[in-house]
């Protein structure tokens, strides 16, 4: 049974003690490897299999996309154990960067938040070694998420504006997800202002990013993504009349196999719902969500986002019936 079988059904029953350390040893093996002055030959196969994984789960279990990451990731490897010019060097860990990104970016959907970060250190390591300052921001930008999602908005609110310095001025994907991870976070901390500086500033890179930077993939800032962060950034800010408006266009630019996010919006519209005082719809459409999702889906982001907004709900309230629906599913 090759390494990519075995990493598949390791992981199929879950984020266990073994699959863990089966990404923990894949992951520290390249770190070490960054630590020596050695260079990479060919990198064209992984390279453009780094191209197609961020094109997202396409409908797959998180664990099966997370099984072929690691796999491929362990690949750059021997590439780095032989000398070989700077610059093809720097193609490897670029590489790198944005597996090690992708390969976090799954943990954290999968709930393994811890986890996560050690593989977007890695990431960042790879891209500071690549030079490339756009993929840095992009790690960054992406890494802030975790603790926007996790309950840490101040942590993230820092790492965006990282991220942001990193990406500069110009008009790039990298640049546009951190202003719109950036309104995430000030919009959770209670900084409106700068919430809506961050959101302005989002919208105005948005509108001068050429056709490649808008592509539908991980690596870029398509128009879906944008407001996918906005509805998020907007229903923390109570504004909910925007927040319905980026809910819809983002569901319109979604596909149907889109789990995740299109369940993220649904919750972001069931949090307007209970900021405009229909707490019992709030918890109707949240646990028709929770209900509905697929099995790999039901232990990560997704039931986090759900929690959240258990957590608006004030005491008084949770005899009602639906407000305890919701609770029993958060807590089965």
């Amino acid at each position: 049974m090759n390494r990519r079988q075995l990493l598949r059904g390791t992981l199929a029953v879950g984020l266990t003690t073994s699959a863990l350390a089966a990404l923990t040893d894949t992951r520290q093996s390249l770190d070490f490897a960054l630590a020596a002055d050695t260079d990479l030959a060919d990198l064209a196969d992984l390279e453009a299999a780094a191209e197609t994984y961020g094109y997202g789960y396409h409908g797959q279990a998180p664990s099966h996309v997370l099984a072929d990451l690691v796999t491929d990731f362990g690949d750059l490897r021997p590439y780095l154990d032989s000398p070989q010019p700077v610059s093809t060097r720097a193609r490897v860990c670029r590489t790198a960067g944005q597996m090690a990104g992708m390969i976090a970016i799954v943990l954290h959907d999968m709930g393994a938040r811890k986890e996560a970060r050690k593989w977007f250190a890695t990431g960042s390591r790879a891209a500071r070694e690549s030079g490339d300052r756009q993929l840095l921001a992009w790690v960054l930008a992406r890494e802030a998420m975790v603790p926007i999602n996790y309950g840490a908005p101040q942590a993230a609110a820092c790492l965006a504006e990282q991220a942001r310095q990193a990406a500069g001025d110009r008009p790039t994907a990298a640049a546009t997800l951190a202003a719109a991870v950036a309104a995430r976070a000030y919009a959770l901390c209670h900084q409106q202002t700068d919430a809506r500086r961050a959101v302005r500033a989002a919208d105005v890179l948005m509108e001068r990013l050429d056709s490649a930077a808008r592509a539908d993939t991980w690596l870029t800032h398509g128009e879906q993504k944008h407001h996918v962060h906005l509805s998020h950034a907007f229903t923390a800010l109570g504004d909910t009349q925007r927040a319905h408006q980026s809910q819809q266009r983002a569901l319109e630019l979604s596909a149907p196999t889109s789990t995740m996010t299109r369940s993220l919006l649904t919750i972001d519209a069931a949090t307007c719902f209970h900021h405009d005082g229909d707490t019992e719809q709030a918890c109707r459409r949240t646990s028709a969500v929770l209900d509905n999702l697929p099995a790999p889906y039901r232990s990560g982001l997704v039931h986090r986002r759900a929690q959240d907004l258990y957590r608006l709900i004030p005491a008084r309230h949770h005899q009602e019936p639906a407000v305890g629906e919701l609770h029993d599913l958060l807590t089965a």
